[in-house]
């Protein structure tokens, strides 16, 4: 059988979504109407032979607990597990700690992906690529701009472009336009690959050691990490196969990705006509309406079934409006995500923003953030050196903004109150 890890983090892993992440992990929070990790879930239960998906990280097993029940009555073939890392491995000794686990049931391939990724996906073609290759692992990377290269891991490949000679980690220096999307595919030989990686640190480790030098922490007998220790040494003994996605790609590390990254699955479902897209002549995804009445909708729209959106407002391109927001007459919302139990009054408007649970947001009020240029994936940073940056705005759960008031490209935490206009502020 195959299976699938997905590394997702833990709370303290996720600063760069902040304020978003004071309230729902950063895996969880939704993107073209679904969680991030659904995503991945959904694309690797339509791979074959596959059993079972495992969750790693350092949450609290609690925390994903209603997303598997969720889970496993949406794909009721396959098994869902959370295993919770007890202490700092690396991004591979988590792996190979619970190898045993992992390996249970005749493993053949396991599947690795990063929880903060937005893609298509085409895990199909990757675990196709891989059996072909017969290497011991299978790496998908994507093309990115030059200037961007330093910002990712980047693969030197053969001449056929099929097999990696070289893995960087973010190179000081221009090495490939190849980049690591965070998505891998390994054969259960992997672990006995890591278990020599591990003697080979451990040696050099009690080498250090007698010359009376301090060990450095990397070098700890339980640290592995995926990029520096097992991908770069699988590249040097050409045991790493590549796979070169068509589809889009991109991170989700602040939550100012967030947006663009729901942009592209609400365009994908679009594209492949999946029910949940509001269309012009849908009022929400299960109330049908007559042609040229309700509101307008332009572009790839998700509306959750209990939205109430008055007939006069005029919603997307690239929007996700959820459950129980209240949408009132004449207001415009475009390329944004508005959650849970928001109020939009009439007459406002919110743009290239995020507006958080239970947001109010007044009448002839305007929350507008500076639009994410869609070619570019680098959104990583929504402040610096303490500053708002040009990016998305995100108002933080239960925020308030009265009447006539304007928000541009700022950030506001949590149970706030805006009575002022604010201009590229941090509102603690």
């Amino acid at each position: 059988m195959n299976k699938a890890v997905i590394l997702v983090g833990g709370p303290s892993r996720a600063t760069r979504f902040r304020p978003l992440s004071m309230n729902m992990p950063q895996p969880l929070f939704p993107v073209g109407g679904k969680p991030i990790i659904w995503h991945q879930v959904n694309a690797l239960s339509k791979t074959p032979g596959l059993k079972e998906i495992i969750l790693l990280g350092f949450f609290e097993e609690h925390v994903f607990q209603n997303f598997i029940d969720q889970c496993t009555d949406e794909f009721p073939r396959i098994v869902f597990r959370y295993l919770r890392e007890y202490s700092v491995l690396g991004t591979a000794g988590g792996l190979f700690h619970f190898r045993d686990l992992i390996l249970h049931g005749n493993t053949q391939n396991i599947f690795l992906l990063y929880t903060d990724i937005c893609s298509s996906f085409p895990l199909e073609e990757l675990l196709e690529k891989h059996i072909a290759s017969q290497k011991m692992g299978t790496i998908m990377v994507t093309k990115v701009p030059r200037t961007e290269a330093s910002r990712y891991g980047c693969v030197v490949s053969d001449k056929e472009g099929n097999t990696a000679l070289h893995y960087v980690e973010k190179p000081q220096t221009y090495v490939s336009d190849l980049a690591s999307t965070g998505v891998y595919i390994f054969t259960s030989k992997v672990f006995s690959y890591m278990a020599e990686i591990i003697d080979e640190k451990s040696k050099l480790r009690d080498s250090i050691s007698s010359k009376g030098f301090d060990g450095e922490s990397d070098l700890s007998i339980d640290y592995l990490r995926l990029e520096q220790d097992v991908l770069q040494k699988m590249a040097v003994d050409k045991e790493l196969a590549i796979y070169k996605t068509k589809g889009f790609w991109r991170q989700i590390k602040s939550a100012a990705s967030a947006v663009p990254a729901n942009a592209e699955y609400l365009i994908q479902a679009q594209s492949q006509k999946q029910s949940f897209i509001a269309t012009p002549t849908r009022r929400t995804s299960i109330q049908s309406i007559e042609p040229n009445q309700g509101p307008i909708i332009v572009g790839a729209v998700y509306i959750h079934p209990s939205a109430v959106i008055d007939n006069s407002a005029k919603i997307g391109p690239n929007v996700s409006i959820h459950a129980h927001v209240s949408v009132g007459a004449g207001a415009r919302i475009k390329n944004s995500i508005v959650l849970d139990h928001t109020v939009v009054k009439d007459n406002s408007a919110i743009l290239n923003a995020i507006v958080g649970w239970r947001g109010k947001i007044g009448r002839w009020s305007r929350v507008e953030g500076n639009p994410i240029d869609d070619a570019s994936n680098n959104v990583e940073q929504v402040t610096s050196s303490g500053t708002k940056i040009n990016s998305i705005c995100i108002l933080g759960q239960e925020t308030t903004v009265n009447d006539e008031v304007f928000v541009r490209n700022s950030i506001v935490l949590p149970y706030k109150e805006i009575s002022s206009d604010q201009h590229n502020e941090i509102i603690m």
